[in-house]
């Protein structure tokens, strides 16, 4: 049997198999990002890091996925799916050895990096090759399976890494090596899997001229563009919270020393972001963006409260309500945008999306470790959390849409439905044309769409059959 094949010349077998064996290492790879988050405490324990320091150490990872997802996530349209996917496992191995060897504080920062491009290399490449290898597997029968899985992929091992962390952190003797070494051998075996899974590109020879992602503004309905990324700015920020300080928080304030918890606040948060992204596929986008900001404000609130009492319980569910929220207001983010951006402008404008959402990962908390160097800490997460519930209050008020809107009062060449404007881009990306051994698909949009694509509410939305939402109303 050939170990590297084409998938028009896979067996359904092969493919089924290509499929689970990219959701394996898709999985392995984001829970591997967030293993740290259960460790900060134990580094900032051993070596006294400050929390800004600790905020420093996880806003380095940002750096990584940014700099991946603009320069080389969209190469795997020309360059391969499986061939792009396997020094994306490689820098996680990378990370993996870099944790486990390099201790200092600038070994962490440089850990974190590595890892980011790994993620963000992953995340745009397997999502594509879920759906194409779904595709190739079950011809016509639509892409809610793709869906699925990318999405519990994505979200679900970010919020797998925390716990399995934590798990072994709390029960073998080695809390700083256990968890990479674990991790070295499992992501082993994903990029052995991976290895043998068919391509599902026709390289196209020779490769198209390279240039990174470009970012824009749409010219039209800025208004609502400045709410969609503020939104993500605000759910980007929820993350960043529960993910780098969570631990620190339970450790220091709340007097929660043990390790297993301390991995449980990211993946209650995750995991509620999957059941947000799961169950909200038909709802219109002005439920998703109301309910989201409610939800998240609720938890943030929550979680506050319980850092000033302290008391354990209003912090976890908090911590379930603020992810949930996160999940819905970042989808919505990204279907406003493509509901204002024209098809010629798409890629672009998803682009400015991802980086004001990035930033939003980064910056706040990088703010809160500042501020807790000169306030309480519980004063500076209360500063904190007021910033976030009026970003995410001016978002939604701006983003919006204030009514029904006809095709006469939409942005020429935009689609009035956001879902169907979601629909139009599916398409963009879901049907490759590989004529002679090449992708004719808009180099303007297809393969950079695939390359922007993070926290699974993307990958959710854009692997949408138009089909699937056409009858979803605003």
């Amino acid at each position: 049997m050939a170990i590297f094949i084409h998938s028009s010349a896979a067996s359904r077998g092969r493919l089924h198999y290509g499929l689970w064996a990219v959701a394996f290492a898709f999985f392995t790879v984001l829970a591997f990002s967030t293993v740290p988050t259960p460790l900060y405490a134990l580094y900032q324990l051993r070596d006294g890091f400050s929390t800004f320091m600790i905020t420093v150490i996880f806003a380095a990872y940002a750096l990584g996925v940014v700099a991946a997802l603009f320069f080389v996530g969209h190469v795997s349209d020309w360059f391969g799916r499986r061939r792009s996917l396997l020094p994306a496992i490689g820098f996680a191995l990378l990370s993996a050895v870099v944790f486990l060897f390099w201790r200092a504080a600038i070994g962490l920062i440089v850990a974190r990096v590595i890892s980011g491009i790994g993620v963000g290399m992953m995340t745009a490449t397997a999502t594509a090759h879920i759906a194409d290898l779904d595709r190739a597997h079950r011809p016509g029968s639509g892409s809610r399976r793709a869906q699925v899985v990318a999405t519990v992929a994505n979200l679900g091992g970010l919020g797998a890494g925390p716990l399995i962390a934590g798990l072994l952190v709390q029960y073998e003797g080695r809390p700083l090596a256990t968890p990479f070494i674990v991790f070295l051998a499992v992501l082993a075996a994903a990029l052995i899997a991976v290895a043998s899974t068919p391509e599902t590109v026709t390289v196209s020879s020779p490769a198209p001229r390279y240039r990174p992602q470009r970012v824009a503004v749409p010219e039209t309905a800025r208004g609502r563009y400045i709410g969609a990324a503020l939104a993500g700015v605000a759910a980007f920020s929820v993350f960043g919270l529960l993910t780098a300080l969570a631990p620190s928080l339970l450790a220091g304030t709340l007097h929660e020393h043990s390790h297993l918890l301390a991995g449980i606040p990211a993946f209650a948060a995750f995991s509620a972001a999957v059941v947000a992204q799961l169950t909200s596929s038909r709802w219109p986008l002005r439920r998703q963006l109301l309910l989201g900001m409610v939800a998240m404000i609720t938890g943030i609130v929550l979680v506050v409260l319980a850092v000033w009492l302290p008391a354990l319980a209003p912090f976890m569910v908090g911590a379930v309500a603020a992810g949930f929220g996160a999940g819905l207001l970042f989808k919505g983010g990204i279907a406003t945008v493509s509901q204002i951006a024209t098809k010629a402008n798409l890629a672009e404008s998803l682009a400015g999306f991802f980086l004001a959402s990035y930033l939003g990962l980064t910056v706040p908390v990088l703010g809160l470790g500042i501020l807790a160097q000169l306030i309480a800490l519980r004063l500076a997460l209360l500063i904190f959390a007021a910033l976030v519930v009026a970003g995410a209050i001016a978002a939604v008020s701006v983003a919006v849409p204030a009514r029904p809107q006809s095709i006469s009062d939409s942005p020429s060449g935009a689609r009035p439905d956001s879902e169907l404007a979601v629909g139009d881009v599916a398409d963009v990306i879901a049907e490759p044309n590989h004529e002679q051994g090449s992708d004719q698909r808009n180099p303007d949009q297809a393969g950079a769409l695939h390359g922007l694509y993070r926290h699974g509410a993307a990958a959710h939305l854009l692997d949408q059959c138009p089909e699937d939402v056409a009858t979803v109303e605003r």
